[in-house]
């Protein structure tokens, strides 16, 4: 089949859908009878696969570059459109090359401006056809249309439900957010003594409902960050920070929560690290999702080590140059900064690096969580121009990884 160029896929101008012409190609190819299309001015569009073999029996061995009116119909251009626009629909006209005699029908479709040429050899004794079976070339495209536009309108259903999810999530996480914020203060309050003193058995239950609350706080923060990401109305707040400056303040408020699980936090930035650009509450909030899936994967007398090093990253371009260059030109400074969480929990499958950062997907159904945070995390790193991965095998623990460039600009 000689389809001229392939397009890219449907696209809409107005209220109109535009057809790709692969799938036209396509469709011309199901059709029995041999059929070239063309532009009004002769040039051929689509030969389908009956049409050709009709042509190469003719001599045409060539049919790239040939002409509709000059080459095949030897006919001038003026006498089928003086016709057409006397309202004649379809032109008959009888050719020859050599011995072979054809009858060929043209028929013209005005909104893309093609002509249709159907071919019918004398010779051939046609077997008579079903007319209530016969599509013409302009049923077939308003058929594959039609498909079209019934995929698009359920595409937009789906997309206004998962708005509404959107806007659902976001109303609820804002209505959760201000009670919990007054009974975190409550908890804080009895725990610091200042309404009474608390038994032993009083300060252990308060420091359980305390931390059952934070992970709610959590959640809700979780599920905020998630509606503004879906809805597109991130924006992030890119100053000069320090990285190290982040990454230790996020430790010392997360080592009470590893203390009390018996797991142990190792935290270790490189001190040439410089300042540069980037959302420090973003990063900080990316780490600590990393932190928490981490802790929650991690059994007692385990470890966990968070990590900050200076990288060079070395961004793939559709034209590289040689290796040797490469490693000739390199930068003789380190272009972003590497930040891994490593945990000795039981690791994660091959199968499994993947979806694990999709929404809602939790690989492990017996730990809690909405399955939301390492796919924030990756959002927020993408919006940094960074990237994140994991590297674990089952059973040998889990390192998360994710590299921050430093010129955000």
């Amino acid at each position: 089949m000689a389809g001229r160029i392939t397009t890219p896929p449907m696209s809409q101008e107005g209220n109109r859908a535009v057809l790709p012409l692969g799938f036209v190609s396509g469709l011309l190819d199901m059709i029995e009878q041999p059929l070239i299309v063309a532009e009004r001015s002769g040039n051929l569009l689509f030969v389908n696969t009956r049409a050709r073999k009709c042509l190469e029996s003719r001599g045409y061995m060539a049919i790239q570059g040939l002409n509709l009116f000059g080459d095949l119909l030897h006919v001038e251009p003026g006498k089928i459109f003086d016709k057409i626009e006397k309202g004649e629909h379809q032109v008959h006209l009888q050719i020859q090359r050599g011995e072979a005699k054809s009858t060929v029908r043209v028929q013209w479709m005005p909104e893309p401006d093609w002509l249709v040429v159907e071919i019918q050899n004398k010779s051939e004794a046609q077997p008579a056809a079903d007319p209530a079976t016969q599509l013409t070339v302009q049923e077939l495209l308003q058929e594959r249309e039609i498909t079209y536009r019934n995929l698009l309108a359920a595409y937009l259903k789906l997309q206004e439900v998962n708005r509404q999810k959107t806007v659902f999530l976001a109303s609820a996480a804002h209505e959760l957010k201000t009670p919990l914020a007054v009974i975190k203060g409550y908890y804080d309050l009895l725990l610091a003594g200042s309404l009474g003193r608390l038994t032993d058995k009083q300060q252990d239950i308060l420091e359980e409902s305390k931390e059952s609350c934070e992970r709610l706080v959590r959640l809700v923060s979780m599920f905020l960050n998630y509606s503004a990401l879906e809805s597109g109305k991130l924006v992030l707040q890119l100053r000069e920070n320090d990285l190290r400056d982040c990454l230790d303040e996020l430790g010392k408020r997360w080592s009470e929560a590893f203390q009390r699980k018996g797991v142990k936090l190792d935290a270790s930035f490189d001190p040439s690290i410089p300042t540069f650009r980037f959302d420090y509450q973003k990063v900080q909030q990316v780490a600590a999702n990393l932190l928490d899936n981490a802790l929650k994967h991690t059994p007692s007398g385990g470890s966990v080590t968070l990590r900050a090093v200076p990288h060079f990253w070395e961004r793939r371009v559709a034209a590289m140059a040689p290796v040797e260059e490469r490693r000739r030109f390199r930068l003789p400074r380190p272009n972003s900064v590497e930040v891994s969480v490593t945990d000795s929990g039981p690791g994660i499958a091959a199968e499994h690096h993947q979806e694990i950062f999709e929404d809602f997907v939790r690989v492990d159904r017996n730990t809690s969580g909405m399955g939301l945070g390492l796919a924030i995390a990756k959002r927020l790193i993408q919006a940094h121009r960074g990237k994140v991965w994991v590297e674990s095998e089952s059973r040998t623990g889990s390192r998360f990884t994710f590299l921050l460039p430093m010129d955000q600009g």
